[in-house]
C-alpha cells in the first residue's frame, strides 16, 4: 500500500532537513553521511532515518552511534524547521541497498569482456 501524499511530503521535508543539518554536527565521529530515505509513523510519534556511511563497518557503528547521540539536537533542528504538530522520535538505521548496489556493480564489471577483445572490429 502506497504511503498517502501527505506522509510522502512530510518524509522529503525531514530528509532535507536531516541531510543539511547531519554535516554541521562537530562531532568527528561522524563520517561522510547519506540519508537515503525517511519513513515517519502517521501519528509523527516516530522517523526511521535511512543512512547510507561511506567506511569501514567500524566507521559505520562510530558514525550511527555518534547521530543516536545527537538525535535531540537534530530532532530540535526538525521541529524548529518543519513546526510539525509533533516531533518524532528519530531512529538511525543502516541502508545496506548502496552497498549491494556496489557489490553488484563490481560484479558485473568482473564477468563483463574487457575493451579491446581481440574480436572487436576492426
Amino acid at each position: 500500500m502506497s504511503r498517502p501524499e501527505r506522509m510522502r511530503r512530510i518524509d522529503g521535508a525531514m530528509k532535507k532537513v536531516l541531510s543539511e543539518a547531519i554535516p554541521t554536527l562537530k562531532d568527528p565521529r561522524i563520517g561522510f553521511v547519506t540519508v537515503t530515505t525517511v519513513e515517519t509513523s502517521r501519528d509523527l510519534d516516530h522517523a526511521k532515518v535511512w543512512l547510507s556511511v561511506f567506511g569501514t563497518e567500524k566507521q559505520r557503528e562510530r558514525t550511527l552511534a555518534a547521530l543516536e547521540g545527537a538525535a535531540g539536537v537534530l530532532q530540535a533542528r526538525v521541529n524548529r524547521e518543519l513546526k510539525l504538530r509533533r516531533t518524532p522520535q528519530l531512529e538511525f538505521v543502516y541502508d545496506r541497498a548502496v552497498e549491494h548496489g556496489v557489490r553488484l556493480t563490481h560484479l558485473i564489471d568482473e564477468l563483463a569482456p574487457a575493451d579491446g577483445d581481440d574480436d572487436a572490429p576492426g
